[in-house]
């Protein structure tokens, strides 16, 4: 079986690989689909018999897919590479200026993990980890508008520092979870 990489429009960016439009707001069932096509077309394992270039590209391409699937299927990643693509990057690493009152509310949020995790209050835990889920809800539809429709890319990448803090904050919780369930 020869590799045939001009079969699929492997394209510049990862909206293009998939057939996507470039918008935040994507169909994740076609995503998802469009994924297990692809990826089932230049898999490996169709490729054992071809020879080692075939075999080498097929992984190439393999890695490909599942990056760029992997990052337009979680909405931070997406967020932070539509607008990377902007040329309007998030600029982590530079812009660390976070409103007062959003900084107080996170370590009031992280004092209540530990206070929970200390007390072993699972459902405190978990009734955390919901108010943060539906806070990131809540982002993720900001996102969708400052990206999709106003196209206010200084906003959107403000919305998406704050919400790697939840992210971490997330994360937290379901290390004090899983910690408590050990």
């Amino acid at each position: 079986m020869a590799f045939a990489p001009d079969e699929i429009d492997f394209g510049s960016d990862h909206f293009t690989l998939f057939g996507l439009a470039p918008f935040f707001r994507i169909d994740s069932l076609a995503l998802d689909k469009r994924f297990r096509e692809l990826l089932t077309r230049v898999h490996p394992d169709r490729f054992t018999q071809a020879g080692e270039s075939e075999r080498r590209v097929s992984l190439q391409w393999s890695t490909r897919i599942n990056e760029a699937y992997q990052t337009l299927k979680n909405p931070l990643t997406r967020a932070r590479y539509l607008l990377d693509r902007a040329g309007r990057g998030v600029d982590q690493g530079n812009n660390t200026a976070m409103p007062p009152e959003f900084l107080m509310e996170q370590m009031e949020w992280r004092e209540a993990v530990a206070e929970a995790r200390t007390a072993r209050e699972t459902a405190e835990l978990e009734q955390l980890h919901h108010r943060v889920k539906q806070r990131m809800n809540k982002g993720y539809d900001q996102l969708a508008e400052l990206i999709d429709d106003k196209r206010d890319y200084a906003a959107a990448a403000d919305r998406v520092r704050r919400l790697m803090f939840l992210e971490k904050l997330l994360y937290e919780i379901d290390d004090g979870m899983a910690a408590l369930e050990e």
